[in-house]
């Protein structure tokens, strides 16, 4: 009778006995698609959490604007926020004060 583990779920896990964890573990140190992971290995494994951080961030803002201005940006699909940021920057640039 294999050796068995109840989970606190209730599910029922087959241990597998020392002659199998053997033929698992040559079967892995055969497989070249495979290494062992050091302590060094491990500690260079951090977990990213959200989006890398960017050279340049912007800004979050409430801006209000007329509804048919919005709505033709939207139009416009995916990146429209972009397009407006894109557009208010030239704007600064070609009306810089001299």
């Amino acid at each position: 009778m294999p050796n068995t583990v109840k989970t606190r779920s209730g599910r029922v896990l087959i241990v597998p006995d020392d002659a199998e964890d053997a033929a698992i573990n040559a079967g892995i140190a055969a497989d070249p698609d495979t290494f062992e992971a050091s302590s060094a290995d491990f500690a260079k494994m951090k977990p990213s959490r959200g989006r890398p951080k960017a050279d340049k961030t912007k800004e979050s803002i409430s801006i209000r604007l007329d509804a048919d201005v919005l709505d033709a940006f939207r139009a416009t699909g995916e990146g429209w926020q972009s397009r407006i940021n894109d557009i208010l920057k030239d704007y600064v640039q070609t009306h810089k004060a001299a």
